[in-house]
Parts: structure tokens; sequence; C-alpha cells
């Protein structure tokens, strides 16, 4: 866990407020003690169709226990296509939005480049990853975005929380990377 001390409700509010109109199935990632997945919950996700990932054992076990009919994997979210596919949670590109509590910060770059990778796999078109940082600058290096073919935007600060926390969202139009061609003419 990255965290001080557990998300506060008003940002888990601040987080799942961010998701699209109409949204159905929705990944967590790294959901620690569950208090993003109980206010997913609370705004109308169907237990059937949240899928959360949680890598540290001990938390898996407690999620578990909370919310029983609810996709509860241990497993890391690198794996998050392989995961979806093996549990027939949802088609590739069929995810409506992915709400990630992972320390992104703490976390090396080719890491943080893979489990983007496996984000955008599974998130359909213009679906947003919706994440919070405590740093004072969104959690993902500007360059990366760009190779991604990412956009952010910061949705707010919940100053409520300890410490406080920011909300950013990240899309991409299209659910995988358009490789430019050249056409013609000599390279």
């Amino acid at each position: 866990m990255a965290a001080l001390s557990p998300s506060s409700r008003q940002l888990a509010r601040e987080m799942v407020v961010q998701l699209p109109a109409g949204a159905r199935r929705v990944v967590e990632l790294g959901a620690g003690t569950g208090v993003f997945t109980r206010a997913l919950l609370e705004r109308g996700v169907a237990p059937r169709d949240l899928l959360v990932v949680e890598l540290n054992p001990e938390l898996h076990g407690l999620l578990q226990q909370r919310f029983p009919d609810a996709h509860v994997v241990n497993a890391d979210a690198r794996d998050l296509a392989r995961i979806i596919a093996d549990r027939k949670f949802a088609e590739p590109g069929a995810v409506d939005a992915v709400v990630s509590g992972l320390g992104f910060l703490a976390m090396p770059r080719t890491v943080q480049r893979e489990i983007l990778e496996a984000v955008f796999q599974v998130l359909g078109p213009n679906r947003p990853l919706i994440q919070f940082t405590y740093g004072p600058v969104g959690p993902l290096p500007r360059g990366l975005l760009d190779e991604l073919g990412l956009r952010s935007r910061r949705t707010g600060v919940v100053w409520r929380n300890v410490p406080p926390a920011a909300v950013y969202v990240y899309t991409r139009n299209r659910s995988t990377p358009v490789r430019a061609l050249r056409v013609g003419g000599a390279a």
C-alpha cells in the first residue's frame, strides 16, 4: 500500500463521479481496504459488473469477505486482459471505466507502461482510467502519456483527504494505439 491512511469517502466520491454516464462494466485496481469498491457499489455498479484486482494477499482476503458478490481477484494489474478473459468478465474493449488506487509514483516506468497498456487494451474508446495521487502533479510522466497517445485532465483536489489528493482522468481516442505508416515515396 502506498497510502499513509485509507482514502476518505470524499476522495471516493470524487473518483466515482468521474464514471461515464451509463457505465456498467467497471474494473478497480489496487482496491486496498475497499473504500472505492463500496463507493462504486453505492453509485449503482452491480457487484457482478465489478472486477476488483488486488495484489496484496491479505487485502485480497479482506475484500473477498467485504464484497462476496463482486469479482475479487488476487492478481497483478499488468495481467488485466488475461484476468478479464479468464473470468469472462467482458469482451476486449468493453470495459466502461477503470478506477485505480495504484501507487504509480512509486513504480518504475516500465511497470507504469505495462499497466497502462493492459488498462487501455480492455477499455472501450474514450473510456477513462480514473486515478488519484498525493503528488503535486499527475502520477504518470508526460512522456509516457505521449508515447501511449493518452490525454490527462485533473478533475479536482480533495483537501479533506489526509494527505490531500488530486484526481486525474486519462483517456485515449481508440482502444488500441494507432501506428503511423509512411505511404508512398522513399523512407
